[in-house]
């Protein structure tokens, strides 16, 4: 299942990209993170319960920075085991000026198996999409505290559903 989308931000890029980049920062977008454990600063280990429907998820995720072009690109891989499910994914995003704040660009390819993959993508993609509006929305609120807590982001590319995404099913 692929999810792509865009996103405005008031913050210069640098800002922006200290941000994406640090693990910390990053772990506190993560919906449901119960604990996180920085191995260094290409590798770190999440446990999550992610919101599935009337119970959660719980999964160990193990990040792995694959690719970084300071401050303009990087790509992420992650790898999660849980009772009933397995997730791989791989995200990238793309930072560029724009008018004295950041445009990003990112996507992401998630698969998920065993009984919960089979659920199928009509069931899995709201759940996706609703993960994804989460991070993002905690992503301005750490960009913003970057920032001294000024406010200062725009949405684009993304619909009242949530992010684009295609009908690919893994």
């Amino acid at each position: 299942m692929k999810v792509a989308g865009e996103r405005e931000f008031s913050a210069p890029v640098r800002t922006v990209w200290g941000v994406l980049n640090d693990p910390g920062s990053m772990a506190a977008t993560m919906p449901g993170i119960e604990s996180f454990d920085v191995k260094d600063d290409r590798h770190w280990r999440a446990n999550v319960k992610i919101p599935l429907g009337l119970g959660g998820l719980k999964m160990s995720v193990d990040f792995t920075k694959l690719e970084e072009r300071e401050p303009e690109f990087a790509k992420l891989h992650a790898k999660g085991n849980g009772v009933g499910a397995i997730m791989n994914m791989e995200t990238q995003f793309h930072l560029s000026e724009a008018g004295g704040g950041t445009h990003m660009r990112w996507e992401a390819d998630v698969n998920i198996g065993g009984p919960v993959g089979s659920m199928g993508q009509r069931v899995l993609q709201p759940i996706v999409n609703q993960q994804v509006t989460n991070v993002l929305n905690s992503l301005e609120k750490q960009v913003n505290d970057a920032r001294g807590g000024e406010q200062g982001v725009a949405e684009s590319g993304e619909s009242a559903e949530g992010p684009t995404t295609s009908t690919e099913d893994r």
